[in-house]
């Protein structure tokens, strides 16, 4: 099974990114994604950003990652 973290971009280099989640940073590939632009949220898996989604589906994604965390 795979799962995709919600991350927010932080800075742009080219092909690679700054992203963030709680604080925590992490670099990323953005190879994948068109028109990518700081502020963005968009779903990582492996290091590569994998699509662009809102805030309200990234709000969403955290909170239930967070639930099952706890069962």
């Amino acid at each position: 099974m795979c799962l995709a973290i919600p991350l927010r971009i932080v800075s742009i280099d080219g092909k690679e990114a700054l992203a963030e989640i709680k604080g925590v940073k992490r670099s990323i590939r953005v190879d994948l994604i068109k028109d990518i632009k700081v502020g963005d949220y968009v779903l990582v898996h492996a290091g590569f950003a994998l699509e662009k989604i809102d805030k309200n589906l990234s709000d969403e994604t955290l909170k239930l990652l967070d639930e099952m965390s706890k069962l």
